[in-house]
């Protein structure tokens, strides 16, 4: 892999390796000054960049092993959470939620806080139960719920080592719908949020009104009526980008369908965009949302000159240091841009400075410009956590010494 996803990063890697067995893997780690992981690539900042080794998990021995009686599955970490799913699926068994595309892999998502939405959902590595990694030496290191170290291991940037394999959450499946409202008026964004399962509400920054509502609701609920939030119902399916096909994304109109087929935006089958775009997002706390949504109106004609599509979700809170949502039930501003930099750089930065007074945190695995340290209140434990696992720096970046400095 020479970039990521998106195209605007260019890795620097002296070597890259795709071991085929975890002792493999541990040896390349032993024997390396420099190393990180990466996923799947869909970062957007230069958080998995190294001019060392640069290592993908992907070609470790695919294995997903259910443990009905511990209501438990332990994947391989590079697994993509839609093979993850489909798996589980077969087997009667789901994740709580999923993000909005089923090609990432399990261990980037959880090391960056990746999400879904609902109310009541938390982000992805809060169904992590334990974590199997290798550490600078070449060691394998476990913990679990039970190592006071845990909460701030499991959102850990790809800062604490390799990440070899990942237990997680399961429940029983579940089928849900999706419907599409259309003509959102801004009052009533609250309540378009708690309105199902999982909610997410999109605009371009173009109307008065926010142009769609996404609800994934349980199969079993009543769909919403006619009138919902004086929203007009898409009698069509469509995609979230204004003019993009709708045949990448997950059904619609109400068609009920297994969880894994419905909690995320695109179909596994599919390329969900040509990577020309680059991302941002904040969190703000969730009773902020309205408040923060009308933080950005005087930038609407800016933001919409170099958008996509903005999204707008919502987290559960959680106790993972690194979380966006720590302590938190939060709303995440998610905007997707257009692939030009040099244009994005001072709207982002207007952004930023509007959401300020939210106290704003960042996807790590974004594009942002401000210091997260005071963003984050367990920051100083993860600095301390970062000594006492790698202290040598095996694993930093220099994005990871501008967002960590060391002593």
């Amino acid at each position: 892999m020479g970039r990521n996803w998106a195209g605007n990063v260019h890795y620097r890697a002296a070597r890259r390796h795709r071991p085929a067995s975890v002792d493999e893997l541990r040896r390349l780690v032993a024997g390396a000054e420099r190393v990180r992981a990466v996923g799947t690539g869909h970062a957007f900042n230069r958080i998995g960049d190294t001019t060392g080794d640069l290592i993908s998990v992907a070609g470790l021995p695919p294995a997903v092993a259910l443990d009905r009686d511990r209501s438990t599955v332990t994947v391989t970490a590079g697994l993509r959470y839609g093979d993850v799913a489909t798996r589980l699926h077969a087997d009667g068994y789901a994740l709580a939620n999923l993000a909005s595309l089923p090609h990432i892999s399990v261990a980037g998502a959880v090391a960056t806080a990746t999400h879904g939405s609902g109310r009541a959902n938390g982000n992805l590595a809060t169904a992590v139960a334990a974590l199997e990694l290798v550490t600078a030496d070449g060691d394998l290191l476990t913990v679990d719920r039970a190592d006071p170290r845990f909460a701030g291991m499991v959102v850990n940037l790809g800062a604490l080592g390799v990440v070899s394999r990942v237990t997680l959450d399961v429940l029983p499946t579940f089928d849900l719908r999706q419907y599409v409202r259309l003509g959102l008026p801004r009052a009533a964004l609250d309540a378009a949020l708690d309105g199902a399962y999982s909610a997410s509400v999109f605009t371009d920054w173009r109307s008065d009104r926010l142009d769609q509502v996404w609800l994934k609701q349980r199969a079993d609920q009543p769909p919403p009526p006619a009138d919902w939030l004086d929203t007009v119902a898409a009698d069509a399916p469509v995609h979230p980008v204004p003019g993009m096909p709708a045949q990448n994304c997950t059904v619609q109109l109400g068609e009920a369908g297994p969880w894994h087929e419905r909690l995320p935006h695109f179909r596994l089958g599919f390329t969900p965009s040509s990577g020309d775009e680059l991302q941002s997002e904040w969190h703000v706390g969730r009773a902020d949302a309205g408040a923060a949504l009308a933080a950005l109106e005087p930038a609407a004609a800016r933001i919409a000159a170099v958008l996509q599509i903005c999204e707008l979700r919502t987290i559960a809170a959680d106790r993972l240091w690194l979380s966006p949502n720590y302590e938190r039930d939060s709303v995440a501003f998610h905007f997707t841009w257009i692939g030009d930099p040099v244009a994005v750089a001072p709207v982002l930065a207007e952004v930023e400075e509007r959401l300020a007074p939210f106290a704003p945190r960042p996807h790590w695995g974004k594009l942002f410009a401000r210091d997260p340290a005071a963003s984050y209140p367990r920051y100083d434990d993860f600095r301390a956590l970062l000594r006492e696992v790698d202290p040598a720096g095996t694993f930093r970046t220099d994005e990871l010494d501008r967002y960590f400095p060391r002593d």
